[in-house]
């Protein structure tokens, strides 16, 4: 057993020592060895070595995530623009106006400073029309678009609605990616939703969330109002970007939020896509919108004031005033009526009188049916054009 043991000692050291001199002499015949390495568990004394984890097997470029919505944002993000707008400050001191010291100091009076603001816009057509919000574009001298691809243009204004708070902007630059427009008819309440916009400057973030509520109106955001509310994140910056659903398509452009302190609190507002279409189309043919006017102002009728007036109804719009000489006051309406439907189309509340209203083709004829004093009247009113709102 001794000699065994001194023979098996004798030949350890002696492969030892070959090994010894091929390491120092030709290292490259121990790299070639196929080795296999096996990760060891860190211990005491273990820096440096591997440390086993647990790997989720790979599903390969191209394979869909569970639950994930990569291809609705990625339909959609790269017709989702950057919009940066400047404008000069104005001069407001009243020494700066007076033409006398123009005249002998103009040169050294002090620049005009230049503030900017910074929104988002979706390209709605190949030939470069760009939807976003009056405000973001509103008073602006320069106006800057940044596409998704890193590309940057010079803008214009093509026209401008107040009313909805939607503006039209124009780039001309070739192979512009372009969003699809969805159906806001066909969208309720629980279904998820994408924002899509460069929230403070940070760049074109997603967030996601679901719609809360359809039809808002009565905020007194908008002169026309029929919002898609949504508890996606929409912060500063993120006007006039896209409300896609899960397809990718366009539902309408994220324009408001419910907040006290300029940040989400999960109340955001858009407006339907339905709406921006009919704003666009108009701007693309008129130079800016052109909606029906019959003169009349109006109230909601409400259960109290049914009560209090003793009215028949306790919903509808009531006629609270008629303009003298107008569309209305030709065809014979008068204050106390109350207005129950436009070319058969019921009338519920003011904001479906004035919505109705505004879609009617100015010149054309309507027939407008009325109660007063609990009878019923059929009137045939001339449409007048609506007087364009200044801001």
């Amino acid at each position: 057993m001794r000699r065994f043991w001194l023979l098996f000692a004798q030949t350890v050291t002696i492969a030892l020592g070959v090994y010894a001199v091929i390491a120092a002499l030709r290292p490259e015949w121990i790299s070639s060895l196929p080795l296999r390495r096996e990760p060891v568990q860190v211990g005491v004394g273990g820096a440096g070595r591997a440390v086993p984890v647990l790997q989720a097997p790979g599903g390969g470029p191209g394979m869909p995530t569970p639950g994930s919505y990569r291809e609705a944002a990625g339909r959609a993000m790269p017709a989702v623009v950057n919009i940066l707008t400047s404008k000069a400050l104005r001069d407001t001191h009243p020494l700066l106006k007076d033409p006398f010291f123009k005249r002998f100091f103009g040169d050294k009076l002090p620049p005009q400073e230049q503030m900017a603001s910074l929104g988002s816009g979706v390209i709605v057509s190949a030939d470069g029309y760009i939807l976003t919000n009056y405000h973001v574009v509103e008073g602006a001298d320069e106006i800057e678009v940044g596409l998704a691809d890193g590309r940057k243009a010079a803008a214009s204004i093509v026209g401008t609605d107040p009313e909805t708070d939607l503006a039209v902007i124009r780039i001309k630059t070739s192979k512009l990616p372009v969003i699809v427009l969805g159906d806001p008819n066909e969208a309720r309440v629980g279904d998820v939703v994408l924002a899509i916009g460069n929230p403070f400057g940070v760049g074109q973030t997603v967030t996601l969330g679901i719609i809360s509520a359809l039809g808002r109106n009565n905020l007194h955001i908008n002169h026309f109002e029929n919002f898609i509310q949504t508890d996606a994140a929409i912060n500063f910056g993120n006007s006039g970007g896209a409300l896609v659903d899960t397809r990718g398509n366009l539902l309408g452009i994220n324009s408001a939020i419910y907040s006290q302190t300029g940040g989400s609190v999960g109340i955001g507002f858009a407006i339907p896509v339905s709406t921006a279409k009919t704003v666009l189309d108009s701007i693309i043919k008129h130079g800016q919108v052109v909606r029906g006017w019959i003169g009349i102002e109006s109230q909601d009728i409400t259960p109290e004031l049914a009560d209090s007036f003793g009215l028949a109804r306790d919903s509808g719009a009531i006629i609270a005033g008629v303009v003298r000489g107008g569309p209305a006051d030709r065809a014979g309406m008068r204050p106390g009526d109350i207005l129950l439907s436009v070319d058969g189309k019921k009338v519920s509340s003011t904001n479906d009188m004035l919505n109705l209203i505004a879609e009617l083709a100015p010149g054309g004829k309507s027939t407008m049916t009325v109660m007063r004093k609990n009878r019923q009247a059929t009137l045939a009113v001339t449409v007048g054009r609506r007087p364009r709102q200044t801001p």
